[in-house]
């Protein structure tokens, strides 16, 4: 029985990180789809594969660190201030990507998916990077 409560113990933290972290990952969808010029939701609902790729490789890219974050965080307000750190990160390695291809939205909105792939796998590689700097 003592096995059963101490389990039920660490729900409540469970839930907190959890919470913060689904907060976390809400703030960061509504931030990057506000600062990309393109329509992520708009593309994906008219079925922009192009689209769909990027923003789930940037989706999969800032949840990688962040699930770093979660694991070595010491506490809940730790993993918000490095959450920002990965949200940031995220959004630096889009305006980044977009120097060296300046027109990568109007080509996810033309729907070319090798510019999708492309911003996505980034994405990805970034929150990769990210997650291994962030096992402190």
């Amino acid at each position: 029985m003592t096995a059963i409560t101490d389990y039920l113990a660490g729900v409540p933290l469970f839930l907190a990180y959890f919470s913060l972290a689904l907060t976390l990952t809400g703030i960061y969808v509504l931030v990057y789809t506000r600062c990309t010029p393109h329509d992520e939701m708009a593309l994906i609902k008219a079925n922009v594969p192009a689209a769909s790729i990027a923003f789930a490789g940037s989706l999969i890219g800032f949840v990688l660190p962040l699930a770093s974050v979660i694991e070595n965080s010491i506490n809940l307000v730790d993993m918000a201030l490095w959450g920002a750190v990965a949200l940031i990160v995220q959004l630096a390695t889009f305006f980044c990507l977009q120097l060296f291809l300046p027109k990568i939205s109007e080509r996810i909105a033309d729907n070319e998916l090798a510019s999708g792939i492309w911003l996505g796998g980034v994405s990805i590689a970034a929150g990769l990077l990210n997650a291994a700097c962030l096992t402190y």
